[in-house]
C-alpha cells in the first residue's frame, strides 16, 4: 500500500525554516508549501489537465494561510472536474487586472498629454494637466477607458457645474473628448462618449477679453501711457503693446537675442508662439526708438522686459494689466490682450488694411489659395509698410491731430 500523506499543521507550516536547498512540505491532494533558500513559503498545488501536468501558484505563507490553501486547492480541483482548467482562469484575470491598470483613464490620459503637449505652450500643457488632476483623475482616472459610458462622464461633470466652474466644465469635456478620441485611435475604447453630451451641459459664452477700440477712446489710453509713473521697464512694454500688438506673453518674455534693431525686426521664435510657428513682426520708427532707450536700460541681460527683483526673469505676467488699473482703467475696459483687438478693428475698419495682412501679423492662421499656411516672411513689405502706418496714426491720436474715422467700405 502507499504510505499515507499526513496532512500538515499550522504549526508545521509556521515553524517551517530554510534549508540549504530548496524543499517541499506536502499537505496532499496535490497541495504543498514550496520552502525557498531565502525564507519564502509558497503555497502550489500539482494538478493534470487533458493529460497534462501542471502546477498553480495559490499564493505566499502568511498571508494565506493553511486554511486559505486548502480552500483554494478545493475550488481548483471542480474547475478541473467542471472540465475547466484554473491555470487559465488565473492568466485570463491576470490579463485583465494589466489591461485594466494599462487602459485606465488617467494612464491612457497621460499618455495622450505627453504625446501632444509638446506641441503646445508650457502654460496651455500645464493648465490641462492640472485641470485633468484636479477634476478628472479623482474620479474616473481609475476607471478602463473603454468602459466608460456618457452617464458617467456626465455625473463627473455635473460636480463641476455644481461649483458654478462652467467655463472650466466645458473645458474638460473637450479635453475628455480628446484623450477618449486618442483611445479609439489606438484602439482602447470603441467610441468618444463625449460626443454624446451634446446639450447635457448649460451653455457657456465666453466673455471677449475687454479692449478699446474707439479712436476717440484711444487717444486718452496712449497719452495716459506716456504719463505712467511706475516701472520705466513696464512702461516700456506699454508703449510697445498697441505699436506690436503681439499676445501678453509674447511680449513680456521677449529677448534681446530676437530683436535686431537695425534691420527694424523682431524674430520671435515658434517654441514661444501659441500656434509653434517662428512669427517676424516688423518693428515701426517709433517702436525701434522705444527699445533703443530700454536697452542702455536692460540690453546686457537676457530679458527685453526683465522682472523688477531679478534680470533672470521675464516681467510678471499681471504687470501690464496691473499698470492699466493704476492708470484707471478697469478689467472691464482694457486689458493687455486688448491691445490686439484695438489693432485688428482700427487697421480694417478705420486704416482699411487688407484682412489677410492683418491677420498674419496677429500671427494666426492664414492660408494662401491653395490652402498652405504662410511663412513667417509673407508680405513682409506690406507688413512694414502697415506697421508704419498704424504707429503714425496713434501718434496722431495722441497728439490730437483730427482723424475721422472712415466707414468700412462695402
Amino acid at each position: 500500500m502507499p504510505k499515507r500523506i499526513q496532512p500538515l499543521s499550522d504549526i508545521q507550516v509556521r515553524n517551517a525554516k530554510p534549508k540549504e536547498k530548496d524543499y517541499r512540505l506536502t499537505d496532499g491532494d496535490g497541495l504543498y508549501l514550496f520552502c525557498h533558500t531565502s525564507g519564502g513559503k509558497l503555497w502550489r498545488l500539482d494538478y493534470s489537465f487533458s493529460g497534462k501536468r501542471k502546477t498553480l501558484a495559490l499564493g505566499s505563507y502568511p498571508e494565506i494561510t493553511l486554511a486559505d490553501a486548502r480552500q483554494r486547492r478545493d475550488d481548483a480541483r471542480k474547475l478541473v472536474a467542471n472540465g475547466v482548467d484554473p491555470g487559465e482562469i488565473k492568466k485570463a484575470q491576470k490579463a485583465a487586472t494589466v489591461a485594466e491598470t494599462v487602459n485606465g483613464f488617467e494612464v491612457v490620459a497621460r499618455e495622450w498629454h505627453g504625446k501632444f503637449s509638446g506641441s503646445w505652450s508650457a502654460v496651455h500643457a500645464d493648465t490641462t494637466l492640472r485641470r485633468l488632476q484636479a477634476d478628472v483623475f479623482p474620479v474616473i482616472g481609475a476607471r478602463p477607458i473603454g468602459e466608460i459610458r456618457p452617464p458617467e462622464l456626465l455625473a463627473m461633470l455635473r460636480r463641476i457645474e455644481s461649483r458654478g466652474a462652467l467655463e472650466t466644465v466645458h473645458r474638460i469635456k473637450t479635453i475628455c473628448g480628446q484623450v477618449f478620441r486618442y483611445a479609439v485611435a489606438t484602439g482602447r475604447a470603441e467610441r468618444d462618449p463625449a460626443a454624446d453630451l451634446k446639450g447635457a451641459l448649460p451653455p457657456y459664452k465666453k466673455s471677449h477679453l475687454a479692449a478699446i477700440t474707439e479712436p476717440k477712446e484711444v487717444a486718452p489710453l496712449l497719452r495716459a501711457i506716456d504719463g505712467y509713473q511706475g516701472s520705466f521697464v513696464v512702461k516700456c512694454a506699454l508703449q510697445l503693446a498697441p505699436l506690436t500688438f503681439v499676445r501678453p506673453g509674447e511680449l513680456r518674455q521677449a529677448e534681446w537675442a530676437e530683436i535686431d534693431l537695425d534691420a527694424a525686426e523682431w524674430n520671435i521664435p515658434a517654441d514661444r508662439m501659441k500656434m509653434k510657428v517662428a512669427h517676424l513682426v516688423p518693428l515701426s520708427v517709433q517702436a525701434v526708438a522705444i527699445l533703443r532707450e530700454l536697452q542702455a536700460l536692460t540690453g546686457r541681460g537676457r530679458y527685453v522686459f526683465p522682472c523688477g527683483r531679478s534680470f533672470a526673469r521675464p516681467m510678471s505676467n499681471n504687470a501690464v494689466n496691473a499698470a492699466l488699473r493704476r492708470m484707471g482703467f478697469d478689467k472691464d475696459t482694457m486689458t493687455g490682450h486688448g491691445f490686439r483687438a484695438m489693432a485688428r478693428t482700427i487697421l480694417d475698419e478705420v486704416l482699411q488694411v487688407r484682412p489677410d495682412y492683418i491677420e498674419h501679423q496677429l500671427a494666426h492662421a492664414v492660408k494662401d489659395p491653395n490652402g498652405r499656411a504662410y511663412n513667417r516672411t509673407a508680405h513682409l513689405d506690406e507688413r512694414r509698410k502697415m506697421m508704419q502706418l498704424w504707429a503714425d496714426y496713434l501718434e496722431g491720436l495722441k497728439s490730437g491731430a483730427k482723424v475721422l474715422p472712415l466707414k468700412k467700405a462695402e
